[in-house]
């Protein structure tokens, strides 16, 4: 597992981050990990993919594709039943 370090981190917001731990009984280090991850993983799965992807390439305007021709499901070989 990999380690981060943050510097520079204002006074206010290190003791906020130290009284929020204290109150879930856990130290500041795991405190940060469950905000990290509960905030990460709560944006990630706020939009669905079609939408994110639809959302990325709107402004590169419409695309006709041609349409494709389809043929229907191959038949399967007569094989001799011995």
């Amino acid at each position: 597992m990999g380690s981060l370090t943050i510097r520079n981190i204002d006074d206010s917001l290190k003791a906020k981050l130290r009284m929020v731990a204290a109150m879930n009984k856990r130290s500041s280090e795991e405190e940060a990990r469950q905000i990290l991850k509960r905030f990460l993983l709560q944006n990630r799965c706020s939009e669905g993919i079609g939408f994110r992807i639809s959302k990325r390439f709107s402004d590169a305007g419409s695309v006709i594709l041609p349409e494709l021709q389809r043929s229907g499901p191959r038949l399967l070989p007569d094989l001799p039943l011995d």
